[in-house]
């Protein structure tokens, strides 16, 4: 008997089960990551301006990190990658992307033509270099899911400047067949409370909002 006890003492430990095993920290939200983890992550890349770069707050504050925030929380694999830059035109924007797209994006956001429409750039330009944008994506990967942040702006250039401007965005994403983001701003733009003294930049509040429009569209694709 004391010679079968202590074969059987010498037998590995069955794995514990869930119940035995501790519970892990609540701040563990991530799993430890290998090779084959790293090969899963995948990139969207926000391309914008000031909105998106997050102008007057920490980068941290902005947007993009808070869709990071989310995505992390949910646990989904895919790394943010910011590529606002405040002042930036679609002509700007147009000549810029390429460097850009090393990035390798999975998802490309497309936030631009504020500034155009601010400054009064012909509409007919606007509307081509956002075409040109869309095209350099989709060349550069033709399986690229590609989001395009719809933009209203004051009526200081007119009505009709105004009006059409508007239709830009949904014209794009209809023609291209892109998933449109109906107005950015929604919930945020006029309001005094959600913008700094500029009257134009979302402040930390309405950085909040401006994310949830942006993940009501990006949500359902990375999902």
């Amino acid at each position: 008997m004391f010679l079968a006890l202590s074969i059987l003492g010498c037998q590995p430990k069955e794995k514990s089960t869930a119940e035995d095993s501790p519970k892990k920290n609540e701040f563990e939200n991530e799993p430890q990551k290998n090779v084959k983890d790293e090969a899963r992550i995948r990139n969207i890349v926000f391309f914008g301006n000031s909105l998106t770069a997050g102008y007057g707050l920490d980068p941290r504050e902005a947007f993009p990190a808070l869709i990071q925030n989310k995505l992390d929380s949910l646990g989904l694999k895919y790394n943010v990658i910011n590529a606002g830059l405040s002042g930036e035109t679609t002509s700007g924007g147009n000549s810029r992307v390429d460097w850009v797209l090393n990035q390798k994006p999975d998802v490309f956001v497309l936030e631009l033509g504020a500034n155009d429409g601010l400054r009064g750039i012909p509409l007919e330009e606007t509307r081509s270099n956002l075409q040109s944008i869309i095209d350099k994506v989709r060349k550069k990967n033709p399986e690229v899911e590609i989001v395009l942040a719809g933009m209203q702006i004051p009526p200081n250039m007119g009505p009709e400047y105004t009006a059409e401007f508007r239709t830009i965005f949904p014209d794009l994403a209809k023609t291209n067949n892109i998933a449109l983001i109906p107005f950015l701003l929604d919930g945020v733009a006029g309001n005094p409370d959600l913008n700094q003294r500029d009257g134009i930049h979302p402040t930390v509040e309405g950085q909040v909002i401006v994310a949830s429009n942006v993940w009501s569209v990006l949500g359902p694709l990375v999902e």
